[in-house]
Formats: C-alpha cells, structure tokens, sequence
C-alpha cells in the first residue's frame, strides 16, 4: 500500500477544497505513521493510561470514527460497529491479532467511502438518523470535526511512534 501524499491544500482554494485538503492532510500522516513498523510494534502499547491507544488501535478507531459520522449520523444508515455493541469502552481499539496491512486497508477504503458521502452533498446538508441528537448537524460541521479527531489522533500517532522508535516528524 502507497502512503498517500501529504499537501496542504491552497490558500485561496474554496471552502469545500480547503475542508477536503486539511482531512486529506491529516487522513495521509496515518499510514505514514505506521511504515516500516513490525505487527508486534503496530500493536504495541506505551501509554500506561492508555492500553489500548496503540498505532493498530488507532488506526482502527479512526476507520469507525468515519464510518460513524458519515455513514451512520450523516445518511442514516443502521448503526453498526464496534463502537455501537454493548463491549467495553473503547471497543473499536481492541485490534489484537488484526494485522495492521488489514487495519490500514479497512481505513482506506473507508476513507473512500466516506469521500463518495462527501461529493454527493451540500456542505449545508443535515445529518438522517433518527437516533441521534446530532442528526441536525451540517456536513460542514461534520467535515470541521472531522480534520479536528483525525488530527488528534495523528498527534497520539506521532508521540506513540517516537516512543516506539524514535521517529519523528509532521510530514
């Protein structure tokens, strides 16, 4: 699997390419986080608070992270997911024996599923499902929320990383 490349988008780009870019960006530093990495290290964990914040955990969380909100919140789709089970917190981390080729796959391709979402609307488009209370938030929100959880995250990536082996770097 490539690693995509990592390019801010212009400047004076319009307001949908500049949301698109910045989650691009940060869609982009996920897999290049974990090149070069072993199973046992992509699994790995080094936060003593945090066992199950590995990179493969990570990765995974992000993968449902976009399923969720565009899928589920933003079309209405049944909500289906680890994350909606009645398992422990933080279910959609617990990736032990999934290998990471596998984990980075699922969250390109959710990727990709969530960008077809994207292209069909409007960014003033609302949220379908019934269940949930942010049904009546806007695709532009969810786009806002979407470059801010996936550039947290990357942020966790890069401090496991650097503990794991010392790499470092935004991009």
């Amino acid at each position: 699997m490539t690693t995509p490349p990592r390019i801010r988008p212009p400047r004076t780009a319009d307001e949908r390419t500049q949301l698109l870019g910045w989650l691009d960006l940060q869609r982009a530093v996920v897999p290049w986080k974990c090149e070069g990495l072993s199973e046992a290290d992509a699994h790995r964990s080094v936060l003593p608070a945090s066992p199950r914040m590995t990179l493969a955990g990570v990765v995974s969380h992000l993968r449902w992270v976009e399923h969720c909100w565009f899928e589920v919140i933003f079309l209405g789709r049944p909500a289906e997911g680890p994350q909606f089970d009645d398992g422990p917190e933080n279910a959609d981390m617990m990736v032990e024996g999934v290998p990471s080729a596998q984990l980075l796959q699922e969250y390109a391709q959710q990727c990709q599923v969530s960008d077809e979402i994207i292209a069909a609307h409007a960014l003033d488009d609302t949220g379908r499902h019934p269940d949930f209370g942010a049904t009546s938030t806007s695709l532009r929100w969810i786009l806002l929320h979407m470059v801010e959880e996936t550039a947290r995250h990357v942020g966790h990536m890069d401090t496991i990383r650097e503990l794991i082996d010392g790499e470092k770097g935004y991009y």
